[in-house]
Order: structure tokens, then C-alpha cells, then sequence
């Protein structure tokens, strides 16, 4: 089974899905979206943990999601 999800707000939002891994566990495939005055920006990322549950990779997916839209608005980066 996937598990996936997002979670949104007026300008960004962060989807999931989990991906069983070969070796037993579960990983997080993670795409952001984030909108400003420049256009938009998509980012599709694979979250580097293994999980052990389904459930703890969707949730820790849509955590390192939520945190790139926070670090990208506050510019501690830019793409």
C-alpha cells in the first residue's frame, strides 16, 4: 500500500507518497510548491530516512517538506 498526502496553504503546499524500500522500510518521495512574486517554484525530492512504518515515513516526509517552505520564505536559500 501508499500512503500519500498534502498539506496547503494560500501560497505553497507539500505532497507525499511513501515507496517501499528493496531492502524492508519505507522511504518519502517529497515535491514542494512555493509561490512569489517571481513564479513559482516546484522542487521533487526523495527524503533520505528509512522508515520502519509507512506512517512514520509520511509523517516525517511531510515535516522535511513544511520545513524547505519555511526555510525557502525565510531565505535561508535560494534556488
Amino acid at each position: 500500500m501508499t500512503l500519500s498526502g498534502e498539506v496547503r496553504d494560500a501560497d505553497w503546499s507539500v505532497a507525499i507518497e511513501t515507496i517501499a524500500t528493496g531492502t524492508g522500510g519505507y522511504r518519502c518521495r517529497i515535491r514542494v510548491t512555493l509561490m512569489s512574486p517571481e513564479g513559482a517554484c516546484e522542487r521533487t525530492f526523495a527524503h533520505s530516512r528509512t522508515h520502519d512504518t509507512e506512517r512514520e515515513a509520511a509523517i516525517d516526509g511531510l515535516r522535511a517538506g513544511m520545513t524547505w517552505v519555511e526555510m525557502r520564505k525565510s531565505n535561508t536559500f535560494t534556488v
